[in-house]
């Protein structure tokens, strides 16, 4: 499911002294089926962004298009909007409140008026794609679950509703390294199984290397790059000057080619830079 961004514009407070402008003229589209990683400083506008395409908010101008749909538009049923697009927001597990984890998760799929099988159904297969067994854990309270369990039975919750858009804010938020690998290996599949749409924001640079296809930069409410990350990553200047980074891999490889190692630029993660770096020592040692 495709979204398409015109002329978006959002001022909170307006006409007061505390007037901002939280998102200016933005303009973008992200396809169906893409991977897009939503990235920028705190105040940059990525939160409102998201909440615009979940309808949370409403614009001051400009559309909001998803699936051919403009969900700005007076007579459209929000109720509607939210069970194409789902969000996660930051430390979703503060939401859980069911006393099992099963309850939790099939919260959302019953309010959608499913009968009782295709709630069991769905709630089994998003904890299965969780990473979670179904026996074992769907009578557990969620509340003596570690960090990153309670965020995976958070995004089940998410999931149970089979969205083709999946929103994340910062998913990986607090977690330790394994579990945030765990989660966005998670969400990875999330998108090849139910061929989901998935908007990741995200300020680890880690991650956003290693998962997504599209990456968006947000700056005083601008989108300022959307391409793909090879070409992203390229814009070290740009980034730098609106205190974001690349991945520290990229660093070390613009070294190499500093030092004269005949390498590829196009490396931002630790797996690709491995096997190049590999493959430039046996070069050189069979000459």
């Amino acid at each position: 499911m495709s979204i398409k961004i015109e002329n978006l514009t959002h001022i909170y407070m307006p006409g007061s002294p505390f007037e901002k402008i939280a998102l200016d003229e933005v303009n973008l589209t992200i396809e169906d089926g893409e991977f897009a990683a939503l990235i920028g400083h705190t105040g940059s506008g990525k939160s409102t962004l998201i909440q615009h395409i979940n309808g949370l908010l409403k614009p001051t101008r400009g559309k909001i298009i998803v699936d051919g749909i403009d969900i700005t538009a007076e007579k459209i049923k929000l109720s509607d909007v939210r069970k194409k697009v789902g969000l996660v927001f930051q430390y979703p597990e503060y939401q859980l409140f069911e006393e099992t984890i099963e309850k939790d998760i099939s919260f959302g799929p019953k309010n959608l008026g499913l009968k009782n099988e295709e709630v069991v159904s769905r709630v089994k297969k998003a904890m299965n794609m969780v990473g979670l067994d179904y026996d074992i854990y769907k009578d557990k309270s969620p509340f003596d679950l570690s960090g990153g369990q309670k965020r995976r039975v958070a995004i089940a919750g998410v999931v149970a509703m089979e969205p083709k858009i999946l929103i994340l804010d910062e998913p990986t938020a607090g977690l330790d390294p394994r579990g945030r690998d765990e989660i966005l290996d998670r969400v990875k599949q999330l998108r090849e199984e139910y061929n989901m749409t998935i908007i990741l924001v995200s300020h680890s640079m880690e991650d956003v290397a290693k998962f997504a296809t599209r990456i968006l930069v947000m700056d005083k409410g601008k989108c300022i790059l959307n391409d793909v990350p090879s070409n992203v990553f390229k814009e070290i200047e740009t980034l730098e000057k609106v205190g974001l980074a690349v991945p520290q891999v990229t660093y070390l490889i613009q070294k190499l080619k500093n030092n004269n190692f005949n390498i590829s630029e196009d490396i931002f993660t630790v797996d690709k830079a491995k096997q190049e770096i590999l493959k430039v020592l046996r070069g050189a040692k069979n000459d």
